[in-house]
């Protein structure tokens, strides 16, 4: 008999039955928001675009910017959390495979196809910007060096 299980009646948790206990309670607070998604080959989907760092929405800024886009179809599935996309030329640099936390699954009518104008994308999906004009410039001391701050529009 060992101390512990004498002196408490009951046997000590090693590490590992720790380590059951955490991951069965991360494993339920993780189940709490997911959405359990699956797609079919032919089905239309919409494609989110707000994670994307080299597409630009031109005219509307932050949270009016459009978040998906398409309708687009389904070719095929890569394993249980891919799905390869039918897209346009105007999203030819894009790659067309696609996890399916990226997807939203098209209710209705497939052919209401949200528009791509003002969608640009470069070919290496990076973007230069331009400033239009200096609103304000300044310079803040510190004890060795001065750092200077433009804001711009």
């Amino acid at each position: 008999m060992v101390p512990f299980e004498a002196l408490f009646g009951r046997r000590c948790r090693s590490p590992v039955g720790w380590f059951e206990v955490a991951q069965s309670r991360q494993h339920s607070y993780y189940d709490v928001r997911r959405r359990n998604l699956e797609f079919e080959v032919n089905d239309w989907v919409y494609l989110k675009i707000s994670p994307m760092k080299g597409v630009m929405r031109f005219g509307k800024k932050g949270k009016l910017s459009l978040r998906y886009v398409g309708p687009y179809q389904i070719l095929k599935r890569i394993g249980k959390v891919l799905d390869e996309l039918d897209l346009p030329n105007e999203l030819a640099p894009v790659h067309t495979v696609f996890h399916v936390s990226m997807l939203k699954k098209c209710i209705g009518d497939a052919t209401s196809i949200i528009p791509l104008e003002g969608l640009g994308v470069d070919e290496s999906l990076s973007y230069e910007e331009v400033p239009v004009d200096i609103l304000e410039r300044q310079v803040k001391r510190l004890r060795n060096k001065e750092i200077a701050s433009v804001k711009v529009l």
